[in-house]
């Protein structure tokens, strides 16, 4: 098992695709180049085009005598700098983590400011609007707990259930920077993002915090705000439950 982090400004996602270069496919080649045998890694979140990670996880087989622990140092000679493998260790060959409990961790960043700060344009969503932190942390408490999030799922979805838990929901501020925090037992697609634009409604006055709370009973993907770019959004970590 691989913990992956990248900065995915320049990738078309976690996933293999016909076209464009992915996060996945970058791995499967050097792996394949460095274990010289067939290698396709199988990743435990699916992250969007231009979305960011510090704690991915993936698994795959090989033969290798490597020693696992080794293969991160040999791996990251050969990946470019956007794409570094914080550790690698064997475990059972039935292990998949996205078959195991777990608690995903994602922050969406926003950089709320009267002008943009061209240091943060990469990982953080420039709102020049001024937002109320404390009524949008009114509008986040009505998210935490098991709910029907069809409101806040894209169409294209193929989850068999929109019900979701979210465990944990905060919202810090640093100056200009928001971040909203977000812990969960899985993610429907594009649902955090589909969250922070909602909460960016609350934030600029546009909605009142109760509003959340009739989107959710709603279970509808147009009464909820927009999907928040892709570059404000950073999956911190994935915790499993062993």
């Amino acid at each position: 098992m691989l913990t992956v982090s990248y900065d995915g400004t320049d990738y078309c996602g976690w996933q293999v695709q016909p076209t464009g270069v992915t996060i996945e496919s970058v791995l499967n080649r050097e792996l394949s180049r460095l274990l010289k045998e067939d290698v396709r890694v199988q990743g435990c979140s699916r992250t969007d085009s231009g979305v960011h990670a510090l704690g991915n996880l993936c698994v795959f087989d090989t033969q290798t005598r490597i020693p696992s622990e080794k293969i991160c140092y040999a791996l990251n000679q050969g990946l470019p700098e956007d794409i570094v493998i914080q550790e690698s260790k064997e475990v059972a060959r039935d292990f998949h983590p996205r078959k195991c409990d777990s608690i995903k961790t994602y922050e969406y960043t926003i950089y709320n400011h009267r002008f943009p700060n061209p240091i943060e344009r990469r990982y953080s969503y420039f709102c020049y609007t001024p937002l109320d932190v404390e009524k949008m942390r009114q509008a986040a408490a009505y998210l935490v707990g098991e709910h029907d999030f069809k409101s806040f799922c894209s169409a294209g979805s193929q989850a068999e259930t929109t019900v979701r838990r979210i465990t944990g929901l905060t919202i810090d501020q640093d100056g200009p920077r928001i971040r909203i925090r977000v812990q969960g037992t899985g993610f429907l697609y594009n649902m955090v993002r589909i969250i922070a634009g909602t909460l960016l409604r609350v934030g600029t006055g546009f909605w009142p915090p109760e509003q959340v709370e009739e989107i959710l009973r709603a279970c509808d993907r147009a009464v909820a705000g927009p999907t928040a770019p892709p570059e404000g959004l950073l999956l911190v970590k994935i915790d499993l439950k062993r």
